[in-house]
Formats: structure tokens, sequence, C-alpha cells
């Protein structure tokens, strides 16, 4: 996903000269491109996050359109003050965008683990917040932000993540789920990187007769109502899939506009995160494995609970 964003980022430098590039100190050789097309406007900010953010609110108030990077705890949990005040409240179209969500990064341990910042991000107001499921989608949400004025969260996996489209999807709008496959026995609505484990999970449960629809809501704020009203009156067994904890993530977001909505299904699961630290040592299959987000182990959840 990083490679497709410091490509893409690149191309829409060459085409929209208000494009500028903050980088929280890292990723220097993965901007090369940009920097080479584009030096005036590419900032290292280094290890300043926080003055980072600020200075790019008051690029985007000024008229520029700037994209701020850095790892992800790194870009929402230690600024989250200067994007709740400095961006959201001016309404400024600062993008941030977050390398390593969820437990890409769980080799290194709690501290650049990423499961809370759904939360966050979709509770200020303002705020779009974006879960590409793979790297055409990362294309597809860059190209979107630039369509739009006002702030956004771009939650980004880390590398080698499987492709899920053949290429940027067409027609991809904010707040517009996505249907991947068709089907007419369970739904599964899956934001950011587990949409490949989604697929799995629909390739299990079909060797078992079940026909799944999977459909990419990698917008988590605004969420896709319409779609949502569909998907729970046409299906009895609904589950949310995400690399986020339960608390307050995409989970959170549909349960909450289930009550709003009055809508009361047969069977709504959440795949999450628990809402603990992961303190085990490992990277990120061993750490999914280890916190039940496996595709065999959704799988299995899921047919025990219709069993």
């Amino acid at each position: 996903m990083r490679n497709a964003f410091a490509d893409e980022l690149t191309k829409l430098g060459d085409l929209d000269p208000r494009v500028v590039m903050l980088s929280g100190d890292i990723g220097n050789k993965l901007f090369d491109k940009f920097k080479g097309s584009h030096p005036t406007r590419f900032f290292n900010c280094g290890v300043a996050e926080q003055n980072m953010t600020g200075l790019a609110a008051g690029m985007a108030m000024s008229g520029l359109r700037p994209f701020t990077y850095t790892i992800t705890p790194f870009a929402t949990t230690r600024c989250l003050e200067q994007i709740r005040t400095d961006a959201a409240y001016h309404d400024a179209p600062v993008t941030i965008v977050a390398v390593g969500a969820g437990l890409s990064y769980a080799g290194l341990g709690p501290t650049h683990h990423a499961c809370e910042d759904i939360s966050f991000l979709r509770s200020i107001p303002n705020m779009v917040v974006l879960c590409p499921g793979d790297a055409w989608e990362v294309r597809a949400c860059l190209r979107a932000v630039l369509k739009q004025d006002r702030p956004a969260y771009i939650r980004m996996g880390k590398k080698g993540e499987p492709l899920v489209h053949s290429g940027v999807p067409e027609g991809f709008e904010i707040g517009k789920a996505i249907t991947i496959v068709s089907g007419k026995d369970i739904c599964l609505l899956s934001t950011g990187n587990m949409l490949p484990e989604a697929l799995k999970v629909s390739n299990l449960l079909g060797a078992r007769g079940f026909s799944t629809e999977v459909i990419s809501f990698h917008t988590v704020k605004p969420l896709d109502e319409n779609r949502l009203r569909d998907v729970f009156s046409r299906f009895k067994v609904v589950a949310t899939m995400e690399e986020h904890s339960l608390i307050g993530g995409f989970g959170s977001a549909v349960a909450e506009w289930m009550v709003d909505a009055e809508v009361y299904p047969k069977k709504f699961i959440r795949f999450a995160t628990p809402d603990a630290f992961f303190k085990k040592s490992g990277e990120q299959e061993f750490a999914r494995e280890q916190l039940g987000l496996t595709a065999h182990q959704m799988a299995d959840q899921i047919l025990s609970k219709i069993s």
C-alpha cells in the first residue's frame, strides 16, 4: 500500500501544484520520485509529528493541499490535539496518511500497534475516515480526497498486501461501499486491510455451501447508510471485519447506525481486536491468529453462530 501511495501522490503532484508532501522522518527513499519532481513541495518534518500537523493545517488554510505521512500511532494518537483543533476545527483540507495501521507493525510492540485510531478520528467533527482494502483503493482514496475540501484520514496497511481489484475501482466515491463478491446467505462487511482475509472467509463458507457476499467499506465516516439498509434487509447473517478494537471502530459505527435506524438483525457478528493491549511478540499473522482474526477462525465462528 505504501508504494502505491508514494507513486499515486507523485502523479497527483504532477497534475495539481497545490499538492504538498510532509513526512515525519520516514519513507525518505519512498518519496525520491516526488522529491525529484517537486523538490520545493516536499518537507521532512523530522520526529516532530505535532509540528508537522500544525504546519499542514496552516498550508491548507493558505490554499495548498498538504498530505502528512508517518506510522499510524505517531500520525494520530501523538497529534490528536493538532488534528482536532488546527485542522478539523477550521475544516481545513489536511489529509493525514497513516502507514502500518492495526497490527501491521505487530513485531515492534504496543507502541507501534494502532487499534484505536478509527475511534479517535471518526469522533472528530468534519473528519472523513478512509480505510482502503488494497493498493488500488489507496490510489482511489487519494484521488477522491482531492475532489473534496475537508480534512481526511487515510488508514493504510504497510506492504505486500494482496491485490483485490484489477485496477482503480470505477466510480469510486467517498461514502459508497463496493461489492467485491455477490451472495445471498451471509454478508461480510470489511474495512481496511482485512479485505483479502474476508475473501478467504467467503471461500471457506462457500465450501460449506453458503453463498457469501463481500463488501469493501473503504469509508468508515461517512458510512454508506443506503448500502447498510440494503444489506440488513437481505441477509440474516451480517459480520463486520476490521483490524481495530471492538470499541469505537467500524463495527461500532455500524452498530450505532443500527440503533439510530431501528434496524434489528437476526445475527450481527463483529470481528475485531479485543479491548486489551497485545503484548505477545510476533508479526502480523501471528498476532491475528492469537486474536481470532484469521480466515479459518472467523469462518468457524460464523458457522458456530448459525449452526
